[in-house]
Parts: structure tokens; C-alpha cells; sequence
């Protein structure tokens, strides 16, 4: 295999990791996939694809994942939030790690977290499967040939899959480990082979190093108007509310689907790839993203598919239903070369209501805004996780709990400036159910929900009449063209209108309960706009 060049002054002897035994350093795609079918990693795939099981570990471990209490972050990290590791442990663990590694075959990438050349991440992930490679290669930022050369890396990642942690030495909860080590400037990650740890370590330490500089990190997507940049809008939304897909307009030119920043000069693209989910689908729906699956590179990861023709199963989640693709951001005909935007026009905050009690649309106050992204409100719907039977809120502040090590606040106000500074209009969507709960109302029509997106979006939806919703205090449109007023009013929406009433105290609570947390630490605005 030939090997793309090297900084030949930081290598990874110049880093204290010695005794291995192959390296490759910068491999690109084509010996990544060669190296992995020789090892045994996975299979060739339909196209070029690379389809990989990830064993027992099909999602990321959270409870998993340390921060080391070091004096230099003791006051900065979100605690209650941040499993801690003592320094000492943090030792053992990356010695026995370094241990584990001597005489083994490793690859290295060196790549960068950020589209914006003044507020980039240069990381080194080292990687014992070559396919982790492959996948973080697709996934952060890759540099020009030459840039290697000189090449030195802010943060390094070791991934070892094969090393099972101790939790009585290590100080951890399992075998399996994340730990984040800020001043070592240096996150291992042992015993999991979910590739998606990579890419969250990668986020988790821009969501801490930015907010620093001013810069606002968001697990959101993005998107701008063909040939205008400065018309940008950001889509917050956890997952299954519709991120990926909604941002992915063919009429609009996409900046990314999951991770971004928002500084004084606008927003950019943490990474240069996306992490799609697989599950249902479909051509029709969602024909680019389909088509990435049959071309090369592509790692298809935890999907069945068939032994002999392997064809793709897109309905089959006996795997798991958190079954994906991973490709480079120019597998979209209408992605953004340079992935960057202006300052957004328009923050949308996507939620899936399971209650059937939030409309389609409604537009935000600034202090609602901070309210609703402190409170990164979704539902689980019954089936999607053992012995949920009815619907089951989900809270995860600022549509990213688990990649937050500040606390919230701190980017709640960020979000608050950034919004005050540049004027953007705040949106609402609810991507979830309508005419009554999960099991008795329906999906929001994707029909109806792009309708709404591309009036707010192209500014018309300023211009209609507005209602003040009786339960949160926002503003909803009473009429928009192309969508049937009832669906605007959840209410009417519902055979039993005092069924809805009660739904919606119901929900009202839950967000109050929740909320409750932050009342201490927020401004009276947005104290006031909690409810009503």
C-alpha cells in the first residue's frame, strides 16, 4: 500500500506510543477498505460499500463515556451530566491500553474538526480497525496532501476495541470506556467497536473548547439558499425528528447534517461527511441519501443484508433500529463545497410530539426559544425500546445532553446572544403526531411540514395571522397556503376536544417539571415565557 505523507516529526513514537507493530499513517479510502476485507472486518458491499457489523455495541454508550477531574476543568464541567475518572485512574487506563496495543497493526488519520480554517480542530485518531478509519476519514474534515507534512495534532483519540477495561483499577463503570483527558489532550476509547464514538468525542470536545472563543457549537443541521449563503437556517432536533431529512432540501444547498458552529462571522461544518440512519429507508423519500448506500466507500453499518447478492434490507432492524450509513458530504449532489453559511435568518427546533398536543409550526420569542432549547423536548413512541407501552417524553437540553460537558446554561446564553445579535427568527416544528396520541392519531404529514418549512424559510409565513396558543404562549399560524387550517389547530384535530385539553395539561407538566431545573439560572425573560 502507498502511503500519503506524514509529518516525520510526530509520529507516534514522538508521543509516547511505542512497541506496535504496523503503522499506517493517512491511508486513503480505497487501501482503508483493502486492509479491512484482509482483516476481516466486514464485507465488500453492493457500489464499493463496506458493510460492517459493530457486535454487541450498535449505539453509543453514555454511561460509559469520563471526564478526567483535572483542576483545570473542575469548575467548568457539567458534573451532574459528566461521569468523572480521577487523574491516577486516567494513568492506568492509557497504560494498560499502550500495553494491549505493542505488536498490533494500527492506523492513523489526521483530520480536522471544523470548516472554518481559524477555529479548526487538528485531531489524530488511531484507529486497530481499519474500517474506524475509513469511517472517521468520511466523517471529520480531511486535509490537502501537503498539509500533512507539517501536520501536529491538538488532540489524539486511541480506539481499541479489543481492550476490555477494569473498572476497580480504571476507575470506570465497565469494561467498556470513554474518557475524555483535557489536559493530556487525549480521549481513549476501549472495548466498543460503535464507530460513532469517534465522531461525539470529536464533538464533545468542540462543544467545551469553543464556547470559549465565543463560538456557539450545535448538534444541529444546516442549510442555505442556492446562491446565497447569507440566507442560512439551522435545525436543531433530536433523533428521529427529522433532522437529517428536512435540512436535506433539494431546493436548498446543504452546509451538514449533524454537527455545527455558530461564530460572529456565521455557521460552519464541524465535519466533512454524514452519519445517516438507514432504518425504512426509501428511494422516494429521501433518494440522495438512498443512492449513497451503492457507492463506494460507503460504510453500511449494522444493516442485514442478503449473504448472496447482498442486497440491503431496509426494514429489517432485527439488528437494530440504529442501523446507518456513513459517507463524504460530496455524496450530496447539493452540499456546500466549503460547508460554510452566513449568519442563520431562521434557528428551527424540530421535536417529534408523541402526545399529538404541539402544532405543526409556531413561531418563537427569543426567550421561547431559550426555553424550548434548554428543554430539547421529544418523545419515544411505544416499540422502540423494551417495556415502553405509551409515550415517554424525552428531555435532553440543547438537543445534545450527552455531548454537553459545560453546563447548560452556558450555551443557552450563547444562543440567546447570537439570537439577539443577528436578528434570526425562531421556529417550533413538531414533526410528530396529529389528531390525537401515538395509537390513536396520525404522523404529521411530511407533505405539510415542508410546506410550513419553506414559508418560514422564504420569509411568507411573517406575513400571515397569527394565534397565541393557549397551552405555551407561542405564536401559530392560522392560515398558510398548501396546508389544511385544522392541522394548525391541534385541537381540532382531535375527535374529543377535552381529550386534547387533558393531553395537553398532561404535557404542560412535564415540561414544567423538567424545566424546574434551570429556574435559578436563568434571566426573568425567560422565566416568564416558560409557560403561557
Amino acid at each position: 500500500m502507498t502511503e500519503p505523507r506524514v509529518n516525520p516529526n510526530c509520529r507516534l513514537e514522538d508521543q509516547g506510543i511505542t512497541g506496535l507493530g504496523k503503522v499506517h499513517y493517512n491511508l486513503l479510502e480505497p487501501a482503508l477498505i483493502e486492509a479491512a476485507i484482509q482483516h476481516g472486518e466486514g464485507r465488500l458491499g453492493l457500489g464499493g460499500t463496506f458493510l460492517v457489523s459493530t457486535g454487541a455495541h450498535t449505539g453509543r454508550s453514555p454511561k460509559d463515556k469520563h471526564v478526567v477531574r483535572t483542576p483545570s476543568v473542575e469548575n467548568t464541567i457539567w458534573w451532574e451530566n459528566n461521569r468523572p475518572m480521577e487523574p491516577e485512574a486516567f494513568d492506568r487506563l492509557h497504560a494498560d491500553m499502550l500495553e494491549h496495543m505493542k505488536g498490533k497493526e494500527y492506523y492513523v488519520q489526521d483530520l480536522y474538526g471544523g470548516a472554518d480554517p481559524a477555529l479548526r480542530l487538528d485531531v489524530r485518531v488511531v484507529t486497530e480497525l481499519a474500517w474506524h478509519g475509513l469511517f472517521i476519514r468520511h466523517l471529520l474534515r480531511r486535509p490537502e496532501l501537503a498539509e500533512l507534512a507539517s501536520f501536529v495534532p491538538e488532540f489524539t483519540i486511541i480506539n481499541c476495541p479489543s481492550f476490555k477495561a477494569d473498572p476497580a483499577k480504571h476507575g470506570c463503570r465497565s469494561e467498556t470506556v470513554i474518557a475524555l483527558n483535557f489536559d493530556k489532550k487525549l480521549i481513549l476509547i476501549g472495548n466498543t467497536a460503535y464507530a460513532g464514538e469517534n465522531k461525539k468525542s470529536v464533538f464533545t470536545l468542540l462543544n467545551y473548547i469553543l464556547p470559549e472563543k465565543g463560538v456557539m457549537p450545535m448538534h444541529c443541521s444546516a442549510n442555505h439558499a442556492i446562491g446565497n449563503p447569507d440566507d442560512s437556517a439551522i435545525f436543531f432536533g433530536l433523533s428521529g425528528t427529522g433532522k437529517t431529512t428536512l435540512s436535506a432540501d433539494p431546493s436548498r444547498t446543504l452546509i451538514g447534517d449533524d454537527e455545527h458552529g455558530w461564530s460572529d462571522h456565521g455557521i460552519f461544518n464541524f465535519e466533512g461527511g454524514c452519519y445517516a440512519k438507514t432504518i425504512n429507508l426509501s428511494a422516494e423519500a429521501e433518494p440522495e441519501i438512498y443512492a449513497t448506500c451503492s457507492k463506494f466507500g460507503t460504510v453500511i453499518e449494522n444493516m442485514v443484508f442478503d449473504p448472496d447478492t447482498l442486497e440491503l434490507d431496509f426494514e429489517d432492524n432485527s439488528i437494530t433500529d440504529n442501523m446507518r450509513c456513513a459517507y463524504p458530504l460530496d455524496y450530496i449532489s447539493n452540499a456546500s463545497a466549503s460547508s460554510l453559511g452566513g449568519q442563520p435568518r431562521n434557528v428551527i427546533m424540530l421535536t417529534c410530539d408523541a402526545y399529538g398536543v404541539l402544532p405543526p409550526i409556531a413561531r418563537l420569542t427569543p426567550a421561547q426559544a431559550m426555553y424550548h432549547f434548554l428543554s430539547g423536548f421529544t418523545s419515544k413512541t411505544p416499540g422502540t425500546e423494551v417495556g415502553v407501552t405509551e409515550p415517554t417524553p424525552t428531555f435532553s437540553t440543547c438537543f445534545g445532553a450527552p455531548f454537553m460537558p459545560r453546563r447548560p446554561e452556558v450555551y443557552g446564553k450563547l444562543l440567546q446572544e447570537k439570537i439577539a445579535k443577528t436578528g434570526a427568527t425562531c421556529w417550533l416544528v413538531n414533526t410528530g403526531w396529529t389528531g390525537g396520541a401515538f395509537g390513536t392519531g396520525k404522523r404529521m404529514p411530511i407533505k405539510a411540514t415542508r410546506a410550513l418549512l419553506t414559508a418560514a424559510l422564504d420569509g411568507s409565513l411573517n406575513n400571515a395571522e397569527f394565534r397565541k396558543d393557549p397551552n405555551f404562549g407561542f405564536e401559530v399560524p392560522v392560515s398558510v397556503p398548501g396546508v389544511e387550517d385544522k392541522l394548525l389547530d391541534p385541537r381540532q384535530t382531535w375527535t374529543d376536544p377535552a381529550a386534547y385539553d387533558a393531553q395537553a395539561r398532561k404535557l404542560v407538566s412535564m415540561f414544567s417539571d423538567n424545566f424546574a431545573q434551570y429556574a435559578d439560572k436563568i434571566d426573568d425573560d425567560v422565566r416568564a415565557a416558560a409557560i403561557g
